[in-house]
């Protein structure tokens, strides 16, 4: 597996380094933002690496980012985080103004630790990203007394469990070994590993080592987002950098889609930047479902199965003990939907899924 491929979902990593390649921002809710003088302010955004987020190191790279920022009065840092739950602690923090999440991971961090957190911009969901892999085995219910190799905590521990329960299984019919994900590969090739859940490059390097992959995330679809989450409190205090956001990601989609030189052009530097090639990161695209228009990511949003996605994952992120000691009900968290729809305490909302940035973008309004 490449060093450079950091697990975006990993909870157990240690310490983060930061590499700046560009200028990233602070995050808004919305309120009909409109383009002027703009604040004059500076903000930072973080990513780490993964298919569906290497638009936004590109797009700093490619000037995209200033063009946006500069339209909008702003200053905005692109920054590389090399440890996924660094990031995601430092945004809790305030250090950082908006972050790369999953929607798992921004209910478990972020809005259980207590920052009020809003999902700006949903990019993509696990489309066969992640999988279960068997050693020697075929069949999903060979799964059942195996000992299971994966990133405990994470979006792969949902994801085991949806694979189970759709086997008639439960997670006390195997053994979860907590396993790196920089290590995943290597463990692989050891007779003690017999099965894994994963996700890709390190599936895609299991798979072609002999690896039977019995279960993937195309089963689940919607239900592992890939996200840009921004602090509710810039986006109230900011709604240009919202805008300035959007206007970056949606120009970035655009120029990486199809076959054009240009295209192909985008697409490589990407690989280049999370370490693959040209061949490799259209691979990971593949089994990456991007919503490459803003309309597409807002009706999923506003549909009745996004709410039943998060009402699963909230469910198993209590169960599992995520949301932190002090929670006493899976309702401690509220979690909100357009149209008022609200999962959990209404008076303790602290993930919102707000489209209104993105049906701007749909509406050429950025």
């Amino acid at each position: 597996m490449n060093k450079w491929v950091i697990d975006r979902r990993n909870l157990f990593l240690g310490a983060a380094s930061l590499v700046a390649l560009s200028a990233c921002g602070k995050k808004e809710e919305p309120a009909a933002p409109t383009a002027g003088a703009g604040s004059g302010k500076t903000y930072n955004v973080g990513w780490t690496i993964y298919a569906g987020w290497m638009p936004w190191p590109y797009a700093a790279q490619a000037g995209i980012v200033k063009k946006w920022a500069d339209k909008y009065g702003l200053t905005i840092n692109v920054t590389q985080i090399n440890d996924y739950v660094e990031s995601l602690n430092q945004f809790t923090a305030g250090k950082l103004d908006a972050v790369t999440s999953t929607n798992m991971d921004a209910l478990t961090l972020p809005a259980a630790g207590g920052r009020d957190t809003t999902a700006l911009i949903v990019g993509d969901y696990s489309n066969g990203n992640d999988g279960l892999v068997l050693k020697g085995k075929s069949k999903l219910a060979d799964v059942k007394g195996q000992s299971v190799n994966l990133v405990e905590g994470s979006v792969s521990q949902y994801f085991l469990a949806r694979a189970l329960e759709s086997a008639g299984l439960k997670m006390a019919d195997v053994k979860l070994v907590n396993t790196s994900d920089a290590d995943m590969v290597a463990a692989w090739g050891t007779p003690q590993m017999t099965a894994t859940a994963t996700w890709n490059p390190m599936l895609s390097e299991i798979t072609a080592a002999g690896g039977n992959l019995v279960y993937d995330s195309s089963k689940i679809p919607g239900e592992i987002l890939d996200m840009l989450v921004v602090g509710t409190d810039v986006l109230k205090a900011d709604p240009g950098f919202g805008k300035a956001l959007v206007g970056i990601w949606y120009e970035t989609l655009a120029l990486m889609q199809g076959d054009t030189p240009e295209a192909k052009a985008a697409r490589e530097a990407m690989a280049k930047l999370s370490g693959t090639d040209l061949a490799g990161y259209d691979a990971q695209l593949a089994t990456t479902y991007m919503y490459y228009k803003p309309a597409d990511a807002v009706a999923y949003v506003a549909s009745p199965e996004a709410v039943t996605a998060a009402e699963k994952v909230r469910q198993f992120s209590f169960a599992a003990g995520l949301f932190g000691q002090g929670a006493k009900s899976v309702d401690d968290i509220g979690i909100e939907f357009p149209g008022g729809k609200i999962l959990g305490n209404p008076d303790n909302v602290k993930l919102r899924f707000d489209p209104s940035y993105m049906q701007m973008a749909a509406a050429g309004s950025v």
